[in-house]
């Protein structure tokens, strides 16, 4: 059987964009960058190679310096500010597609939560998934 192409966009539709399959990876995060970013405890993201983004408009960006010393730049619609990927020095040729911005979320299961040394209490995550302290090697 042949995985369902995943496809997402924006708040306002100014940006659409489709992911040919397989993810690499599907993780929450909760490292304090994706807290800040998303307002919450963590966020859920998908771990494709850069390649298989096939993307419909120009998001706007921001760059900061991540926990490892690496770049990282944050693509989001310039319009409505929803956010749709992260890309960045450590990942390299991989990029972090924004769970959320697919129109159907539910298309995607997390397989591990990373990060974890910065999970705040009030936050509720799946416990039987496998955690990491940081960015598990495997994960990339």
């Amino acid at each position: 059987m042949r995985e369902a192409q995943l496809i997402g966009g924006c708040l306002c539709g100014d940006i659409r964009y489709e992911i040919t399959p397989p993810a690499l990876f599907v993780s929450q995060c909760c490292c304090k960058d994706c807290q800040k970013a998303t307002g919450t405890g963590h966020t859920t993201i998908i771990g494709i190679h850069k390649d298989q983004l096939r993307l419909h408009g120009t998001p706007a960006t921001f760059t900061n310096t991540g926990e490892t010393g690496g770049k990282v730049t944050r693509h989001f619609c310039g319009r409505c500010a929803g956010r749709l990927y992260t890309s960045g020095d450590l990942p390299g040729d991989h990029i972090m597609v924004q769970a959320g911005s697919l129109d159907d979320p539910g298309q995607v299961s997390p397989q591990n939560i990373i990060y974890v040394k910065d999970r705040v209490h009030w936050d509720k995550l799946d416990d039987t998934l496998p955690q990491f302290e940081g960015l598990p090697d495997r994960v990339l």
